[in-house]
């Protein structure tokens, strides 16, 4: 991933919120920056779909609660 970055523009009181917050996240993240990079990252991945063997277990579940 390249260290090239952009500004991205957020509320003062959420800075300030997340900035109290960071010294509960232990030494995960250094600044407000590194945890918005991380949430937003977070929030960007594609959940995996479910393998065909865990939506038939969730039919059945289903089925045999008399969804289906």
């Amino acid at each position: 991933m390249s260290d090239d970055r952009i500004p991205v523009y957020i509320s003062k009181k959420l800075y300030e919120e997340i900035e109290k917050k960071l010294s509960e996240f232990s030494r995960e993240f250094k600044n407000v920056d590194d945890f918005v990079e991380f949430a937003l990252s977070e929030l960007m991945k594609e959940e995996e779909p479910y393998t065909k063997e865990e939506e038939e277990t969730v039919k059945r579940r289903l089925r045999d609660l008399g969804y289906f």
